[in-house]
Protein backbone atom coordinates (compact mmCIF):
# COMPACT_ATOMS: atom_id res chain seq x y z
CA UNK A 1 0.00 0.00 0.00
CA UNK A 2 1.13 3.70 -1.31
CA UNK A 3 1.41 6.21 1.32
CA UNK A 4 0.49 9.60 0.73
CA UNK A 5 2.81 11.60 0.09
CA UNK A 6 3.42 14.08 3.12
CA UNK A 7 2.13 17.52 3.19
CA UNK A 8 4.91 20.60 1.51
CA UNK A 9 5.49 22.59 4.82
CA UNK A 10 3.97 25.88 4.03
CA UNK A 11 6.77 28.37 3.98
CA UNK A 12 8.50 29.37 7.31
CA UNK A 13 8.70 33.25 8.74
CA UNK A 14 12.49 34.17 9.99
CA UNK A 15 10.98 35.28 13.18
CA UNK A 16 13.71 33.70 16.34
CA UNK A 17 17.32 36.09 16.62
CA UNK A 18 20.08 34.14 16.33
CA UNK A 19 22.83 36.33 16.32
CA UNK A 20 23.36 40.43 16.84
CA UNK A 21 26.23 41.76 15.32
CA UNK A 22 27.79 45.04 16.35
CA UNK A 23 29.67 46.36 13.62
CA UNK A 24 31.66 48.61 14.99
CA UNK A 25 31.56 50.68 12.16
CA UNK A 26 28.73 53.88 12.70
CA UNK A 27 25.29 53.58 11.74
CA UNK A 28 24.55 51.00 9.48
CA UNK A 29 23.28 52.53 6.24
CA UNK A 30 22.78 48.85 4.82
CA UNK A 31 23.15 45.40 5.09
CA UNK A 32 23.23 43.08 2.09
CA UNK A 33 23.68 39.20 1.18
CA UNK A 34 26.26 37.59 -1.31
CA UNK A 35 24.98 35.57 -4.25
CA UNK A 36 24.80 32.65 -2.07
CA UNK A 37 23.97 33.93 0.87
CA UNK A 38 26.56 32.60 3.32
CA UNK A 39 28.12 36.60 3.65
CA UNK A 40 26.68 39.25 4.00
CA UNK A 41 28.15 43.01 3.41
CA UNK A 42 27.58 45.88 5.76
CA UNK A 43 27.97 49.39 4.96
CA UNK A 44 28.94 51.99 7.41
CA UNK A 45 28.31 55.67 8.43
CA UNK A 46 31.82 55.67 9.08
CA UNK A 47 33.28 55.36 5.64
CA UNK A 48 34.11 51.52 6.05
CA UNK A 49 32.23 48.32 4.35
CA UNK A 50 32.94 45.07 6.51
CA UNK A 51 32.25 41.74 5.49
CA UNK A 52 30.72 38.94 7.42
CA UNK A 53 29.37 35.66 7.97
CA UNK A 54 26.08 36.21 9.95
CA UNK A 55 25.68 33.05 11.34
CA UNK A 56 28.57 32.67 12.59
CA UNK A 57 29.18 36.00 13.76
CA UNK A 58 32.45 36.54 12.19
CA UNK A 59 33.73 39.81 10.77
CA UNK A 60 36.21 38.51 7.45
CA UNK A 61 37.63 41.81 6.35
CA UNK A 62 36.64 45.76 6.48
CA UNK A 63 37.27 47.97 3.14
CA UNK A 64 38.41 50.98 3.69
CA UNK A 65 38.64 53.77 0.86
CA UNK A 66 35.60 55.78 0.16
CA UNK A 67 35.50 59.81 1.53
CA UNK A 68 32.25 59.56 3.23
CA UNK A 69 29.16 57.16 4.58
CA UNK A 70 28.75 54.20 2.53
CA UNK A 71 25.53 53.88 1.29
CA UNK A 72 24.60 50.94 -0.58
CA UNK A 73 27.00 48.01 -1.88
CA UNK A 74 26.86 44.50 -3.94
CA UNK A 75 28.72 41.16 -4.65
CA UNK A 76 29.70 39.95 -8.37
CA UNK A 77 27.99 36.44 -8.88
CA UNK A 78 31.61 34.52 -8.35
CA UNK A 79 32.31 36.31 -5.10
CA UNK A 80 35.35 37.98 -6.33
CA UNK A 81 34.52 41.62 -6.42
CA UNK A 82 32.60 43.93 -4.60
CA UNK A 83 31.24 47.51 -5.66
CA UNK A 84 29.89 50.54 -3.51
CA UNK A 85 28.69 53.54 -3.54
CA UNK A 86 28.27 56.65 -0.92
CA UNK A 87 28.11 60.11 -0.02
CA UNK A 88 31.36 61.12 -1.63
CA UNK A 89 29.83 60.55 -5.19
CA UNK A 90 31.96 57.94 -5.98
CA UNK A 91 31.32 54.51 -6.67
CA UNK A 92 34.44 52.03 -5.64
CA UNK A 93 34.92 48.26 -7.48
CA UNK A 94 37.13 46.52 -4.54
CA UNK A 95 39.16 43.02 -4.54
CA UNK A 96 37.40 40.74 -2.37
CA UNK A 97 40.59 38.64 -1.57
CA UNK A 98 43.05 41.50 -1.16
CA UNK A 99 41.08 44.15 -0.03
CA UNK A 100 42.48 46.46 -2.63
CA UNK A 101 40.22 49.16 -4.59
CA UNK A 102 40.37 48.11 -7.87
CA UNK A 103 39.07 51.20 -9.69
CA UNK A 104 37.31 54.29 -8.06
CA UNK A 105 34.36 55.63 -11.00
CA UNK A 106 33.74 59.19 -10.44
CA UNK A 107 31.04 60.96 -12.75
CA UNK A 108 27.66 61.32 -9.90
CA UNK A 109 27.45 64.79 -8.79
CA UNK A 110 25.19 63.59 -5.83
CA UNK A 111 25.97 60.94 -3.60
CA UNK A 112 25.50 57.90 -5.07
CA UNK A 113 22.50 55.85 -3.48
CA UNK A 114 22.35 52.51 -4.72
CA UNK A 115 24.73 50.17 -6.51
CA UNK A 116 24.32 46.39 -8.35
CA UNK A 117 26.75 44.88 -10.49
CA UNK A 118 25.10 42.95 -13.91
CA UNK A 119 24.83 39.10 -13.70
CA UNK A 120 28.63 38.65 -15.34
CA UNK A 121 29.68 41.74 -13.30
CA UNK A 122 31.03 43.51 -16.25
CA UNK A 123 29.42 46.29 -15.48
CA UNK A 124 28.27 48.24 -12.36
CA UNK A 125 24.89 50.66 -12.40
CA UNK A 126 24.50 53.15 -9.63
CA UNK A 127 21.92 55.39 -9.03
CA UNK A 128 21.83 58.65 -7.44
CA UNK A 129 20.78 61.50 -5.64
CA UNK A 130 21.92 63.69 -8.87
CA UNK A 131 18.75 62.06 -10.89
CA UNK A 132 21.14 59.77 -13.09
CA UNK A 133 21.84 56.08 -13.53
CA UNK A 134 25.37 55.33 -14.85
CA UNK A 135 27.23 52.52 -16.26
CA UNK A 136 30.17 51.52 -15.48
CA UNK A 137 33.04 49.06 -17.34
CA UNK A 138 34.91 47.52 -15.06
CA UNK A 139 37.53 46.28 -17.32
CA UNK A 140 37.55 49.65 -19.03
CA UNK A 141 40.55 52.09 -18.08
CA UNK A 142 38.31 55.21 -19.51
CA UNK A 143 37.25 57.05 -16.39
CA UNK A 144 33.45 57.92 -17.74
CA UNK A 145 30.33 55.54 -17.61
CA UNK A 146 29.52 53.82 -20.88
CA UNK A 147 25.91 54.90 -20.62
CA UNK A 148 24.02 57.43 -18.63
CA UNK A 149 20.30 56.78 -18.06
CA UNK A 150 19.05 60.74 -17.15
CA UNK A 151 14.95 60.02 -17.36
CA UNK A 152 14.58 60.70 -13.98
CA UNK A 153 13.28 63.96 -12.91
CA UNK A 154 14.50 63.64 -9.13
CA UNK A 155 17.16 61.70 -7.47
CA UNK A 156 17.29 57.87 -8.06
CA UNK A 157 16.92 55.86 -4.77
CA UNK A 158 16.82 52.08 -5.91
CA UNK A 159 18.40 50.73 -8.94
CA UNK A 160 17.89 46.32 -9.71
CA UNK A 161 19.21 44.50 -12.38
CA UNK A 162 18.30 41.49 -14.20
CA UNK A 163 19.53 39.54 -17.13
CA UNK A 164 18.09 42.05 -19.75
CA UNK A 165 16.37 44.79 -17.79
CA UNK A 166 17.42 47.69 -15.46
CA UNK A 167 14.77 48.56 -12.95
CA UNK A 168 15.07 52.38 -11.53
CA UNK A 169 12.51 54.00 -8.53
CA UNK A 170 12.91 57.97 -8.16
CA UNK A 171 12.00 60.07 -6.09
CA UNK A 172 9.98 61.65 -8.67
CA UNK A 173 7.26 58.67 -8.00
CA UNK A 174 7.99 56.51 -11.27
CA UNK A 175 9.51 53.46 -11.66
CA UNK A 176 11.15 53.07 -14.82
CA UNK A 177 12.01 49.62 -16.49
CA UNK A 178 15.01 50.00 -19.25
CA UNK A 179 14.34 46.87 -21.65
CA UNK A 180 17.85 46.52 -22.87
CA UNK A 181 16.96 43.45 -25.19
CA UNK A 182 13.94 45.40 -26.84
CA UNK A 183 15.78 49.12 -26.40
CA UNK A 184 12.38 50.43 -24.83
CA UNK A 185 11.95 52.07 -21.48
CA UNK A 186 8.43 51.42 -19.64
CA UNK A 187 7.24 53.86 -16.52
CA UNK A 188 5.03 53.90 -13.99
CA UNK A 189 3.42 56.55 -11.97
CA UNK A 190 3.02 55.35 -8.19
CA UNK A 191 2.42 59.69 -7.16
CA UNK A 192 4.70 59.67 -3.85
CA UNK A 193 8.65 59.25 -3.67
CA UNK A 194 9.54 55.68 -4.02
CA UNK A 195 11.94 54.26 -1.70
CA UNK A 196 12.63 50.76 -3.06
CA UNK A 197 12.03 48.66 -5.81
CA UNK A 198 12.96 44.57 -6.88
CA UNK A 199 11.57 42.17 -8.56
CA UNK A 200 9.88 39.34 -7.88
CA UNK A 201 11.89 36.25 -8.21
CA UNK A 202 9.86 34.25 -10.76
CA UNK A 203 10.70 37.67 -12.87
CA UNK A 204 6.52 38.77 -12.92
CA UNK A 205 5.87 41.22 -10.96
CA UNK A 206 7.64 44.55 -9.72
CA UNK A 207 7.45 45.57 -5.60
CA UNK A 208 8.14 48.92 -5.21
CA UNK A 209 7.50 50.93 -1.66
CA UNK A 210 7.12 54.55 -1.53
CA UNK A 211 6.76 57.42 1.16
CA UNK A 212 2.79 56.77 1.43
CA UNK A 213 3.22 53.84 3.92
CA UNK A 214 2.62 51.73 0.82
CA UNK A 215 3.92 48.99 -0.72
CA UNK A 216 2.74 48.26 -4.37
CA UNK A 217 3.13 44.97 -6.42
CA UNK A 218 2.75 45.91 -9.81
CA UNK A 219 2.49 43.21 -12.49
CA UNK A 220 5.68 44.11 -15.14
CA UNK A 221 4.64 44.22 -18.33
CA UNK A 222 1.05 45.56 -17.87
CA UNK A 223 1.78 47.80 -14.62
CA UNK A 224 -1.27 46.41 -13.24
CA UNK A 225 -1.54 46.82 -9.90
CA UNK A 226 -1.67 43.40 -8.65
CA UNK A 227 -1.43 44.27 -4.53
CA UNK A 228 -1.36 47.08 -1.91
CA UNK A 229 0.42 46.21 1.37
CA UNK A 230 -0.13 48.75 4.01
CA UNK A 231 0.82 49.03 8.36
CA UNK A 232 3.99 49.72 8.49
CA UNK A 233 5.78 53.57 8.85
CA UNK A 234 7.79 55.06 5.83
CA UNK A 235 7.12 59.02 5.34
CA UNK A 236 10.80 59.99 5.83
CA UNK A 237 13.15 57.26 5.36
CA UNK A 238 14.60 55.54 2.42
CA UNK A 239 13.98 52.19 3.72
CA UNK A 240 14.36 48.79 1.98
CA UNK A 241 11.25 46.38 0.80
CA UNK A 242 11.98 42.65 -0.69
CA UNK A 243 9.95 39.22 -1.12
CA UNK A 244 10.93 36.05 0.78
CA UNK A 245 13.18 33.54 -0.42
CA UNK A 246 9.72 31.54 -2.30
CA UNK A 247 8.02 35.35 -3.42
CA UNK A 248 5.15 33.80 -0.65
CA UNK A 249 5.49 37.60 1.59
CA UNK A 250 6.17 40.54 1.06
CA UNK A 251 8.79 42.32 3.71
CA UNK A 252 9.44 45.70 4.40
CA UNK A 253 11.38 47.99 7.09
CA UNK A 254 9.25 50.27 9.33
CA UNK A 255 9.96 53.38 11.08
CA UNK A 256 8.59 52.04 13.94
CA UNK A 257 11.34 49.83 14.99
CA UNK A 258 9.41 46.75 12.95
CA UNK A 259 9.56 44.47 10.21
CA UNK A 260 6.27 43.43 8.50
CA UNK A 261 5.17 40.79 6.42
CA UNK A 262 2.28 40.43 3.86
CA UNK A 263 0.97 37.50 2.71
CA UNK A 264 1.67 38.10 -0.52
CA UNK A 265 -1.47 37.05 -2.61
CA UNK A 266 -4.24 37.53 0.37
CA UNK A 267 -2.63 41.37 1.18
CA UNK A 268 -3.24 40.62 4.80
CA UNK A 269 -0.46 41.20 7.15
CA UNK A 270 1.09 37.80 8.80
CA UNK A 271 3.93 39.25 11.00
CA UNK A 272 5.29 42.57 12.67
CA UNK A 273 8.80 40.95 13.97
CA UNK A 274 9.77 43.50 16.73
CA UNK A 275 13.81 44.35 16.14
CA UNK A 276 13.97 47.45 18.39
CA UNK A 277 13.25 50.97 19.42
CA UNK A 278 14.45 53.21 16.53
CA UNK A 279 13.96 52.89 12.53
CA UNK A 280 14.52 49.63 11.13
CA UNK A 281 17.17 51.25 8.32
CA UNK A 282 18.27 48.28 6.13
CA UNK A 283 16.86 44.64 5.44
CA UNK A 284 17.92 41.65 3.41
CA UNK A 285 16.58 38.32 2.61
CA UNK A 286 18.44 35.19 2.00
CA UNK A 287 18.32 34.26 -1.99
CA UNK A 288 16.90 30.45 -0.83
CA UNK A 289 16.27 30.38 3.07
CA UNK A 290 14.36 31.72 5.38
CA UNK A 291 16.65 34.08 7.14
CA UNK A 292 16.27 37.48 8.09
CA UNK A 293 19.19 40.43 8.20
CA UNK A 294 18.15 43.92 9.67
CA UNK A 295 20.12 46.76 10.35
CA UNK A 296 19.42 49.29 13.58
CA UNK A 297 21.64 51.94 14.52
CA UNK A 298 24.93 50.75 15.20
CA UNK A 299 24.25 46.76 14.62
CA UNK A 300 22.66 43.86 12.13
CA UNK A 301 20.71 41.54 13.29
CA UNK A 302 20.07 37.96 12.10
CA UNK A 303 16.98 36.39 12.34
CA UNK A 304 15.85 32.22 11.37
CA UNK A 305 12.23 30.31 11.17
CA UNK A 306 11.52 29.02 14.78
CA UNK A 307 12.31 25.21 13.97
CA UNK A 308 16.00 26.29 13.08
CA UNK A 309 18.99 24.88 15.20
CA UNK A 310 22.25 26.30 14.72
CA UNK A 311 24.89 23.30 13.57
Amino acid sequence: MAFPEPKPRGPELPQKRLKTLDCGQGAVRAVRFNVDGNYCLTCGSDKTLKLWNPLRGTLLRTYSGHGYEVLDAAGSFDNSSLCSGGGDKAVVLWDVASGQVVRKFRGHAGKVNTVQFNEEATVILSGSIDSSVRCWDCRSRKPEPVQTLDEARDGISSVKVSDHEVLAGSVDGRVRRYDLRMGQLFSDYVGSPITCTCFSRDGQCTLVSSLDSTLRLLDKDTGELLGEYTGHKNQEYKLDCCLSERDTHVVSCSEDGKVFFWDLVEGVLVLALPVGPSVVQSLAYHPTEPCLLTAMGGSVQCWREEAYEAD
